[in-house]
């Protein structure tokens, strides 16, 4: 086990990591308790329970992550012969965002898992970065923290499930002219079904998921083409073009025209650079550099 204490400036980095562990075996039972930050426990190996003050007792089968929420009481351990458990502690603000993207679950403490590989390696990556004893430790353990709390969403056995494909089938016909209600349709759920799964899965609504992906995509064109912008909001599934300008204006906090001025910009900028490099050799003749040099007070 491994702990860490981040001063205040890497406190600004949004999301710190606190500590990182690896137990294995017969375990002692953890709690009831509470911590002042979160921790995602990831049982690898094994059986065992977890519930917490006022909730029922919640089976827990390998692979799956316990979640562990600030000052949420918590009660748990494993079943004989033992489990192998990987954790990590970590805090800061960005976590409040994760929660609402629904990176850590807050409606069910313990979240089963198709694989619990990819987050095993991403912590074994903290731990040994602590072994190191890096004089950046605070830093990249941080930016582990990311990394792990991604595993873990990518293994969710939910985001495999039906639910899984609905978000699929959403993200693949974003762009499509249709309502959110043809999507449900297209899916063959109801709108009510597809504004759970978005919201669990996506942490946010289906119209906001779409206008995202919308929005995303018609960067990539401004960015990349000549294509008039009405023909850009047309493929990302805007009839209406200035429409599509007010929502991307208020989004991106410029017009599509801009984006594409402001992005172009940088690219001759940079060519621009790029051409005031001095040649390789001596200048041809009848060049600026061939021309004599002004004598002074002419």
């Amino acid at each position: 086990m491994h702990y860490l204490t981040p001063g205040p400036t890497h406190r600004r980095l949004g999301l710190m990591c606190l500590g990182v562990g690896h137990q294995d075996g017969r375990l002692p039972t953890v709690g009831p308790r509470t911590l002042p930050h979160h921790v995602a426990v990831v049982v690898s190996r094994g059986s065992g329970w977890f519930r917490t003050a006022d909730g029922p007792t919640i089976e827990v089968v390998a692979p799956a992550v316990l979640w562990l929420r600030p000052y949420v009481v918590h009660h748990y351990g494993a079943n004989d012969p033992g489990w192998t458990e990987w954790f990590i502690d970590f805090t800061g603000q960005a976590a409040e965002a994760y929660e609402e993207l629904g990176f850590i679950e807050t409606d069910t403490p313990v979240t089963a898992l198709t694989n619990a590989e990819p987050a095993v390696r991403a912590i074994s990556r903290v731990a040994q970065a602590c072994r190191r004893g890096s004089p950046y430790l605070e830093t990249e353990t941080s930016a582990l923290v990311h990394e792990v709390l991604l595993a873990l969403r990518r293994e969710r056995a939910d985001e495999s499930s039906r639910h899984g494909m609905v978000l699929s089938g959403l993200t693949r016909d974003a762009c499509l002219a249709v309502s959110i209600a043809g999507h449900a349709r297209r899916l063959g759920v109801s709108v009510a079904e597809l504004r759970e799964v978005v919201r669990r899965l996506a942490g946010s609504t289906p119209k906001d998921f779409v206008m995202t992906i919308r929005l995303g995509r018609a960067k990539e064109m401004l960015a990349t083409t000549d294509l008039p912008v009405s023909t850009i909001a047309r493929r990302v599934g805007y009839d209406d073009p200035a429409y599509f300008s007010r929502v991307f204006n208020r989004r991106v906090g410029l017009s599509p025209s801009g984006f594409r001025e402001q992005h172009h910009r940088g690219l001759l900028t940079r060519d621009s650079e790029e051409g005031m490099s001095p040649p390789h050799g001596p200048p041809a003749a009848g060049t600026a550099q061939d021309a004599p040099t002004p004598s002074r007070g002419r």
